[in-house]
């Protein structure tokens, strides 16, 4: 499998390649050279197969020529041998047509686990061929930051900086990356927003002062391999619902685009999927571009779902390349302009083809939390806000027509409920208990740095602190 950029002037690359890298030179971001297909046959023939199995026969043609069939095997059983249910990403039947697909039984109970996890193994093994190091710097808006910590702390071959804007995550969240003692784990907390941190990690990629001693890697879902992963959690539930032969739409909380880009990619392979919810909150600038093309960011507005507190939706660009033609050229000088106003109007060709798979709906608040009301009165479900934004999704689509009758949509169940238990609690009056498994994490020392929003800062603490840098 080969890889190309969204931008068109950076290398093509495989996929041990494209892993290692992260982010393209030319500041694009890798995606397949073509689409792998199957049959409805061979979507047929995956049923009944465990998570792992499922796992390796869905990213096998994504890693092909890099990872023999018995690596990948032996990493995906390993990998998803170690979640907190047999089934990895369970499917919980909420009434005749809603379905919640639970992603948050990883060790840092949320969706960023079932990627990650694997990206952490992948890294180990492409750096022990090479004998080579990696200094990942990431940003986060809550989950991928512990997330990715959890993957790669203690690890010899890899050392992280992740940047996570001061006060605007959770204190879960927060506690779950900064309690983690590893010499090769750096927490650092920037003020400013997530796109401010993702901003600067861009940059980083971008500066040679920095990507020129420091061999540097993504763990954000600029990364492929953590899109390659998410793509299995759509076949996986789908196939228990009845796919090929019956159609599943889902609804996704939507911040970076990344979950539910793995979703378009499922049905560039041939899921039957009916369509692609993309559910924001107020920081709505996904909902406006695919309502009326207009991709222009705004402020942040700090909500009970920050991990969507986000303006910038880098996954954005890999759905504007495949739906607009192809067209790296054309499509550079259209992120250079937005990169620089801020501003953008999605071509019509864009509009046109997004629009045949994915629709939007917005959440603010109240309708968050009547949302999680309604899931536990109606299902006894308690939910996080993150899942309640796509809930609420879910049943406007129901309700208006939107997914036809007798269509199941599934809304992904982002994070467990006990990672943003006060806001839970003000919706459901229940407070949602850590799974046993999290340990003591409320018992245990925090370690983190915190400095200015400015892009020199976030660079000199990694060039000052990297152990590559000051071999």
């Amino acid at each position: 499998m080969h890889y190309v950029s969204t931008r068109g002037s950076a290398p093509t690359l495989d996929f041990e390649g494209v892993t290692l890298a992260g982010l393209a030179s030319d500041g694009g971001l890798y995606v397949p050279a073509a689409w792998p297909r199957l049959t409805e046959a061979q979507i047929r023939d995956l049923r009944g197969l465990s998570y792992p199995a499922l796992a390796a026969a869905i990213m096998r043609p994504f890693v092909a020529g890099s990872l023999t069939d018995d690596e990948l095997d032996g990493l995906c059983a390993t990998v998803y041998g170690d979640f907190g249910h047999a089934a990895v990403t369970p499917l919980v039947q909420m009434d005749e047509t809603h379905w919640l697909l639970e992603l948050f039984h990883g060790p840092t109970l949320a969706f960023k686990d079932v990627a990650l996890q694997l990206l952490g193994h992948l890294f180990e093994t492409f750096l022990s061929r090479r004998d080579a190091r990696l200094t990942i710097v990431g940003a986060t808006s809550g989950d991928t930051g512990s997330a990715a910590i959890n993957a790669v702390a203690g690890r010899d071959r890899t050392e992280i900086f992740m940047l996570h804007p001061k006060g605007r995550v959770s204190e879960v969240q927060r506690r779950q990356m900064t309690t983690v003692r590893a010499p090769n784990v750096h927490n650092i907390a920037i003020e400013g927003s997530f796109d401010d941190a993702q901003r600067h990690v861009k940059a980083m990629f971008a500066d040679p002062a920095v990507n020129g001693p420091l061999n540097l890697g993504a763990v954000n879902s600029i990364n492929w391999a953590r899109l390659m992963a998410q793509v299995v959690y759509y076949f996986y539930s789908a196939l228990q619902l009845g796919a090929p032969d019956r159609t599943i739409a889902y609804s996704v909380p939507t911040g970076n685009f990344g979950d539910v880009f793995a979703g378009y990619v499922a049905a560039q392979m041939g899921l039957p999927i009916e369509r692609l919810i993309v559910a924001t909150n107020v920081n709505d600038i996904l909902h406006r571009a695919l309502t009326d093309g207009d991709y222009s960011a705004g402020g942040v507005t700090p909500t009970i779902t920050p991990s969507m507190d986000i303006q910038v939706s880098s996954n954005f660009e890999r759905l504007l390349f495949d739906v607009g033609g192809r067209d790296g050229a054309a499509l550079a000088m259209q992120m250079r302009d937005f990169e620089a106003s801020k501003a953008m109007q999605l071509t019509n060709s864009q509009r046109e083809g997004a629009s045949r798979l994915f629709t939007s709906m917005r959440a603010d608040q109240a309708e968050t939390a009547r949302a999680l009301q309604w899931a536990q009165r109606n299902a006894d479900q308690v939910i996080d806000p993150h899942t309640g934004v796509g809930l609420h999704a879910s049943l406007a689509a129901a309700e208006t027509g939107v997914i036809e009758r007798g269509v199941p949509i599934v809304t992904l169940a982002t994070a467990h409920p006990a990672k943003f238990r006060d806001a839970v609690e003000r919706a459901v009056g229940v407070r949602p208990a850590l799974p046993p498994r999290v340990g003591d994490l409320f018992g245990r020392e925090e370690h983190f740095t915190e400095i200015s929003g400015e892009y020199e800062a976030a660079r000199d603490f990694v060039l000052q602190n990297a152990a590559s840098a000051s071999a």
